[in-house]
């Protein structure tokens, strides 16, 4: 999934907020994520329905520095919520990229490209109390769940992102966590 945000400061902004290290960006959401160090987040999503049953994923994330960007690399999944979903945790394997990146050649200055291009995977034994449902619906079902959840976070965290850009760009030293924890 990639979403693409424009911005009206002058591009070496961008390109300078960009580098700076992940210790420094404050789009962390006080309800939501955790620092675990400068460079590693523990982020949970939020509760839903998969079927009959309740799942919170709680998310380890490592935020890599990269040329005029980061990459967000998934460290590990597990899962909250029900006890059977809970029971799970040790039958999935789950693996995401997102790389955010601005764009320093662009030829109209005062119009700047941010992207977030997201990549995510996950593979997962059927436990023996679904294998009456054919796989193909499982699969399905689990894969529309995580694009629903990219289509809400993705353009969330880019929001909070450009927020925290602006606030940056005009000089706000105060680096306060934003957001809510909503959704």
């Amino acid at each position: 999934m990639m979403i693409v945000f424009f911005f009206f400061f002058p591009l070496i902004v961008l390109v300078e907020y960009m580098s700076l290290p992940a210790s420094q960006y404050s789009v962390l959401d006080a309800e939501r994520i955790e620092r675990v160090d400068d460079n590693t987040f523990k982020c949970y999503v939020y509760r839903f329905k998969f079927f009959a049953f309740e799942v919170c994923p709680v998310l380890l994330v490592r935020v890599d520095e990269q040329p005029n960007g980061c990459c967000i690399k998934l460290l590990s999944c597990k899962l909250e919520g029900s006890p059977i979903v809970v029971a799970q945790n040790d039958k999935f394997d789950a693996s995401m990229e997102n790389k955010i990146s601005c764009d320093s050649k662009q030829s109209d200055s005062k119009v700047q490209r941010l992207t977030s291009d997201a990549v995510i995977e996950v593979n997962i034994e059927i436990p023996f109390a679904f294998r009456a449902i054919p796989a193909q619906v499982i699969e399905s079902t689990g894969s529309q769940v995580l694009q629903q959840i990219l289509k809400i976070m993705l353009p969330r965290f880019m929001t909070q992102l450009m927020k925290d850009y602006q606030a940056w760009a005009s000089g706000d030293t105060s680096r306060q966590p934003l957001g809510t924890g909503q959704i």
